[in-house]
């Protein structure tokens, strides 16, 4: 988000310098990781009462989704613009965040509050260490420019509170919200940088499934799905092949905003062009993982598309084909995608399958962290529970999909152990039981 500093002070300018700086990454127990899950979590940072948990959900893939926002009490943070006066015009549009899981945001500065703002969607944070790494700098945010300063993650934070957490419009630090101090900034990004994969995927995997092994192949294939070549073993990377040694996350105009109907602009709302990356943008969003895109709709910059097949699909059509992206992989293949209904479900039942078999390793590591703590601790307590937030969406991300009921069959066996766990007792056994559920259910998924 390119604020003016004006607006911050000099303080601001300070811990803009000091983001830049780049933190070793510690293990996921450490206890900066766990002051930075604290932070995350709990700050507010003397603003309007939010935290940077009130978009970032631990339930829900560290976004968040209408379905979610549905389900919370009217007085929960998300909701200031309907409850602080000072507020209610220029800071949210709670209907398009109600219908649609759309957040305001001002990456081109606050000059303009009639018409300077784009509705977006709140990206998950997993897996940030394979994703936001370019050799053009970060990437953070859906334009590569979620961030001031040098756009790196620390100064992401910096961003989102002045962003998202001020009493007032006139976002005075001191006044209207604290800036977090450098060591704050140590710890959200060693715990952001501690959330999901540590590494990518090496494909091809060894899938079992015949639908979801034949995705694969499309997927890998720069004939037919030429997925690959953005989304590098189904990450958030180019090709280096195609677009070079460490070419890291790249940004492309793939047409999106050009798309018809799109569900904001239905209701009447107002909902301005977003322009992506830069001032003025240039079109252009950055390329998101794929690992975990199954269980993190709804899709694109925008939440414009729904499901992931939906997800799939767009890249079949005219929006796509005409945008720059299009026209550049039809430049270097010779033809755009065309993939015909039977294929388009079948790269996206590899994308569930793949989105489940993270879930399971996910939950797997939680429940070992678990397991190594005293049966009754409070912290033993947060693992199962989040243990068991990954078994619902690799259920759910299955079933979807009409994908491997065995494997669904096994993992809700897990369930059962993880709820006897949380309920007490010999925690440990009934964690170990879920363990071996796990192994099962991944047994049904890969060889």
């Amino acid at each position: 988000m390119q604020y003016p500093l004006i607006r911050i002070g000099v303080l601001g300018v300070v811990l803009l310098l000091q983001a830049c700086k780049i933190t070793p990454v510690p293990a996921p127990e450490d206890p900066l990781v766990l002051k930075g899950e604290q932070t995350f979590f709990n700050e507010l940072f003397d603003g309007n009462g939010r935290s940077c948990g009130s978009c970032h959900r631990a339930e829900d893939n560290f976004g968040i989704s209408p379905a979610f926002i549905a389900a919370l009490p009217k007085t929960d943070g998300l909701f200031v613009a309907e409850t602080n006066p000072a507020l209610q015009q220029g800071f949210e549009n709670p209907a398009l965040m109600r219908l649609f899981g759309l957040i305001l945001e001002n990456q081109d500065g606050f000059d303009d509050l009639a018409g300077n703002f784009n509705m977006r969607g709140v990206p998950h944070t997993l897996a940030l260490r394979n994703s936001i790494a370019s050799r053009a700098g970060p990437r953070t945010g859906w334009g590569g420019d979620g961030a001031p300063g040098d756009g790196s993650l620390r100064a992401f934070a910096v961003g989102a509170v002045v962003q998202h957490f001020p009493k007032t419009l006139n976002r005075v630090a001191g006044v209207d919200f604290r800036l977090p101090t450098d060591a704050e900034l140590d710890a959200l990004e060693a715990f952001q940088l501690s959330l999901g994969r540590q590494q990518d995927l090496s494909l091809p995997l060894p899938l079992r499934g015949v639908i979801a092994r034949r995705g694969q192949e499309i997927f890998l294939d720069n004939t037919l799905g030429k997925c690959n070549a953005c989304h590098f073993n189904a990450g958030a990377n180019g090709d280096p092949a195609i677009f070079g040694p460490g070419a890291g996350n790249l940004n492309f105009n793939t047409g999106v905003e050009a798309l018809p109907d799109q569900p904001a602009d239905l209701t009447g709302e107002k909902n301005p062009p977003d322009d992506g990356f830069g001032i003025p943008g240039n079109g252009e969003f950055n390329t998101p993982p794929l690992v975990e895109a199954a269980d993190t709709g709804p899709f694109f910059h925008n939440n414009s598309v729904e499901t992931i097949e939906g997800a799939v699909a767009f890249y079949n059509g005219d929006a796509f084909t005409a945008s720059p992206a299009g026209q550049l992989l039809i430049g270097a293949t010779g033809s755009a995608i065309n993939l015909d209904a039977t294929r388009v479900v079948e790269v996206a039942a590899f994308l569930r399958v793949i989105n489940a078999l993270e879930n399971l390793r996910a939950a797997g590591a939680l429940i070992d962290t678990a397991i190594a703590y005293n049966n009754g601790q409070a912290r033993q307590l947060v693992l199962i529970e989040r243990a068991g937030f990954e078994l619902e969406d690799a259920i759910e991300v299955l079933r979807g999909g009409g994908l491997h009921p065995e494997a669904v069959s096994e993992m809700l066996d897990g369930m059962g152990s993880l709820d006897l766990a949380r309920a007490g007792g010999d925690r440990k056994r009934y964690l170990r039981a879920a363990k071996t559920s796990l192994g099962a259910a991944r047994a049904q998924l890969e060889n």
